[in-house]
C-alpha cells in the first residue's frame, strides 16, 4: 500500500507548525499575569462567537467520525447521517432553551449544575461517571481510533503514533481553553479544507472523470447504482433497523442522544460557558451550520469507497484479520489512492480532527476532576495557582490512562462510532431526565435524579446484557431501549417530586431570556429548513 510521500510530510508538517506557532501566540497574547481558574478552563470572556463554533466542531469530529462514519457510510450509507443533520436541529434548541439557563445561573461545570440544583451527592456521582466516560469510552476510543487511521496511512509504528497524538494534544491542552479554542479555527479550516479534497477526488475516481463535472457524473452514478446507500429512514426489514430505528431517528431516542451530548455535555457546553449569552448563540448558530456539512466530509467518502469496491479496487485492503470486509477500513484504504501533497492535506485533517478532540477531551476530565471533586474534596484551600497545576497533571494523567486501557476496550468489534454511541447510551437517558426535570420543573428533587443518574444506568446495562427475563432486550434498537429507559426514569422523578416533601431547589429563569435576537432567528430557520428538506429528499 502506497505511504506518505516527501510532499505529503511537507504539507502535514506546515499544518503542524501553523497550529503549534498559533497556539503559542495565543497563549503569550492572552495570558494573564496571575493565571486563574475560570480563564484556565473556559477562557472567560476571550473566545469569539467564531472560535465557539469552530471549537464546538473540533471537538466534535474526530476519529470516530472519520473513520467509523465512513465505515457507516460505506455499510449502511447516508443514514447514517442522521447523526449529523439531527446534531444541527439540536445545537439551535440548546441554544434558545439550555445556555440562557447556564449563564444566568453561572454555571460553569456540569456536576456544578447538579450540586446547585439538587445537592452535592447527586453532583459527585455524576463527576465519578462523567470521568470514568470520557476517560474510558471517549478518550480511549479517539486515541485507538485515530492512532489506528495515522498508523494504516503513515505506515509508522501504531503505539507510536498513540503516543505522538497524545503529546501533540497534551500541549495544546496545558495551554487552557483559550488555546484550545482559538486553535480549533485552525484545526477546522483544516479537517474542512482536507476533508473536502478526500470527497473531491473520491468521487472523481468513481466517475472516472476530472473535476467539477466529474463530482456530478460520480454523484449521480452512486445514486442509479447504489440507491440503497442514499436513504435515511430505514424500515424494520433492513439489515441496519437495529442501528437506525426507522422514526425513532425523527421522534425517538435520537432526540436524547444529541440533547444530552449537545446540552448536557461538559466536553461540549464548556466552550460557550465563559461567553456572554449572545456570543455563545452565535457560536452555537454557526456550529449548526458546519454540521450540515459534516456528511459531505465523513460520509459521502464511505458511499464512494463502497462503489469503488463494487468496481472492484481494494479489495484485498478492505478485509479485515478475520476475513470478513471491514468496513471501518473505508476511509484509510481511500486516503492512499490520493495524489501525493493532497494525502498529506487529507492526513493533516484527520490529525486535526483526533488531535483537537483528544484536547478538548482532557480540558473537561480535567475542569471536572479539579473544580468539582479536588476542590471541593481534597484542597478545600487550594489557591488558584495550584488549582490550574493539578488541571494540567490531570491532562497528562488522563492520557496515560487512555494509552494504557484502549487496547482492551474492544472498540474494534463493532466499529469505532457504534462503539461509542452504545456506551454513552447507557449513561445518556438518565442524566438528560435529570437535567431536563431539574431545568424546567421545580418539584423534581434530590432523590428522583439520583434514580435517574444511578437507576437509570443499572436498567440501561441490565437491558444492554438482556439480564431481565421477561423480554429480549438485544433485539430492541438501543436507541428505542434509551427512549425507554428516559420514560421510566422520568416517571419515577414525576412521582418522587410528588410524594416526597418539595426541596424548593428551583433554578432562577425568566421567560425573556430564552427569546434569541434577530439575526439568530434568521440562521435558526435556515439551518431548519435545510434540514427539512434533506430528510424529505433523502427519506
Amino acid at each position: 500500500m502506497q505511504q506518505l510521500q516527501t510532499l505529503d510530510y511537507i504539507v502535514f508538517f506546515f499544518y503542524f507548525i501553523v497550529v503549534s506557532g498559533y497556539g503559542y501566540w495565543i497563549y503569550q497574547r492572552k495570558k494573564s499575569t496571575a493565571e486563574s481558574t475560570k480563564d484556565f478552563f473556559l477562557a472567560e470572556g476571550s473566545l469569539t462567537w467564531w472560535a465557539i463554533g469552530a471549537s464546538l466542531i473540533a471537538s466534535n469530529i474526530s476519529a470516530e467520525q472519520f473513520i467509523g462514519m465512513s465505515g457507516n457510510g460505506f455499510s449502511m450509507g447516508l443514514g447514517i447521517s442522521t447523526y449529523e443533520w439531527m446534531a444541527a436541529a439540536t445545537l439551535v434548541i440548546v441554544a434558545v432553551f439550555f445556555m440562557p439557563i447556564y449563564l444566568k445561573n453561572k454555571i460553569y461545570t456540569m456536576p456544578q449544575f447538579l450540586s446547585q440544583r439538587y445537592n452535592p451527592t447527586v453532583s459527585l456521582i455524576m463527576a465519578v461517571f462523567w470521568l470514568a466516560l470520557y476517560i474510558l469510552v471517549n478518550l480511549t476510543s479517539i486515541l485507538y481510533l485515530g492512532a489506528l487511521a495515522v498508523s494504516g496511512i503513515s505506515g509508522l509504528n501504531f503505539q507510536f503514533c498513540m503516543i505522538a497524538l497524545a503529546v501533540f494534544a497534551i500541549i495544546i491542552t496545558i495551554g487552557g481553553m483559550k488555546v484550545i479554542g482559538f486553535t480549533d479555527v485552525i484545526q477546522v479550516f483544516f479537517l474542512v479544507i482536507g476533508g473536502l479534497a478526500t470527497t473531491y477526488l473520491a468521487i472523481n475516481l468513481v466517475s472516472g472523470d476530472a473535476g467539477l463535472d466529474g463530482v456530478i457524473s460520480g454523484i449521480k452514478m452512486m445514486r442509479e447504482n447504489h440507491d440503497d446507500h442514499f436513504h435515511m429512514i430505514f424500515p424494520k426489514t433492513s439489515p441496519f433497523y437495529m442501528q437506525l430505528p426507522g422514526l425513532a431517528v425523527l421522534l425517538g431516542g435520537m432526540w436524547i442522544v444529541n440533547l444530552n451530548y449537545w446540552g448536557c455535555n461538559q466536553y461540549i457546553t464548556q466552550r460557550a460557558l465563559g461567553a456572554d449569552l449572545k456570543t455563545a448563540r452565535n457560536g452555537i448558530l454557526f456550529a449548526a451550520f458546519l454540521k450540515l456539512l459534516m456528511p459531505v466530509i465523513v460520509v459521502l467518502p464511505g458511499i464512494a469507497a463502497y462503489a469503488l469496491y463494487n468496481k472492484g479496487m481494494f479489495q484485498a485492503e478492505m478485509m479485515g484479520s478475520d476475513g470478513v470486509i471491514n468496513a471501518d477500513k473505508a476511509y484509510p484504504v481511500l486516503l492512499n489512492l490520493l495524489p501525493s501533497g493532497l494525502k498529506g492535506l487529507s492526513f493533516a485533517a484527520l490529525t486535526a480532527a483526533v488531535v483537537a478532540s483528544l484536547a478538548g477531551k482532557a480540558n473537561s476530565i480535567s475542569t471536572i476532576f479539579t473544580l468539582d471533586i479536588f476542590k471541593n474534596y481534597i484542597g478545600k484551600n487550594a489557591d488558584e495557582k495550584t488549582l490550574v497545576r493539578i488541571g494540567r497533571l490531570v491532562v497528562v494523567i488522563s492520557m496515560i490512562l487512555a494509552i494504557l486501557v484502549s487496547p482492551y476496550m474492544g472498540i474494534d468489534k463493532k466499529g469505532g462510532f457504534q462503539f461509542i454511541q452504545e456506551m454513552t447510551g447507557l449513561l445518556s437517558p438518565g442524566i438528560f431526565a435529570a437535567f431536563i426535570m431539574g431545568f424546567f420543573w421545580k418539584r423534581t428533587n434530590s432523590a428522583g435524579a439520583l434514580f435517574a443518574i444511578v437507576g437509570g444506568f443499572l436498567i440501561a446495562l441490565a437491558m444492554h446484557n438482556n439480564y431481565f427475563p421477561f423480554a429480549d432486550w438485544t433485539q430492541v434498537p438501543f436507541l428505542d431501549r434509551m427512549g425507554i429507559v428516559f420514560l421510566i426514569c422520568v416517571s419515577v422523578m414525576f412521582i418522587l417530586g410528588l410524594v416526597l416533601p418539595d426541596e424548593r431547589k428551583g433554578l432562577a429563569i425568566d421567560a425573556s431570556m430564552f427569546i434569541p435576537h434577530r439575526t439568530f432567528i434568521i440562521g435558526a430557520v435556515s439551518v431548519i429548513a435545510i434540514i427539512s428538506f434533506l430528510y424529505a429528499h433523502f427519506w
